[in-house]
């Protein structure tokens, strides 16, 4: 692991998709509910990494708490998202076919996402004594100083194209 010490900001001035999707297991104990719908994302997150022309940019996992686990996902616009969404031979359609069928509205696990749609030069990012993470690991790191100090300046540097 890279320790950035110091404070970067990530290299990206462009729109993008930040898409957060996760699941909630409400019943433990039912593990053939929820391992299913565990395992799915790391396969879809394979077949999207191998194929750049996607328009999916690159995730990081977080937990949500000892019950939630969420995948943070950059896309270069929705429309790539939603294609790949509605693709009946990717990964996703046939794992959002098995969970309708295994789980449905049963309250086993939970699952949800939340999109964001990021003009260009909306958005700003801090790194302070990080490895590489997020936006800032899939578009590289600058160092925040200078003009990049703080916050609103980093979004004015967003909005001049300047990351």
């Amino acid at each position: 692991m890279i320790l950035n010490t110091g404070r970067y900001t990530a290299g990206h001035s462009e729109a993008l998709v930040v898409f957060l999707i996760g699941m909630r297991i409400n019943h433990v104990h039912k593990i053939g509910k929820w391992l299913p719908v565990a395992r799915a994302m790391p396969r879809m997150l394979a077949e999207l990494r191998a194929e750049p022309a996607s328009g999916f940019l690159g995730s990081e996992y977080l937990l949500g708490g000892p019950r939630t686990l969420v995948a943070l996902q950059y896309w270069r616009d929705f429309d790539s998202l939603e294609a790949y969404s509605r693709a009946r031979d990717r990964e996703h359609w046939p794992a959002w076919v098995a969970f309708n069928k295994a789980v449905g509205s049963d309250g086993t696990v939970g699952i949800f996402h939340e999109t964001y749609a990021v003009p260009r030069g909306a958005s700003e990012t801090i790194y302070a004594n990080m490895p590489p993470f997020g936006l800032g690991r899939l578009a590289g790191l600058v160092p925040a100083a200078g003009s990049r100090s703080a916050a609103r300046a980093r979004m004015q540097a967003a909005r001049d194209g300047g990351g």
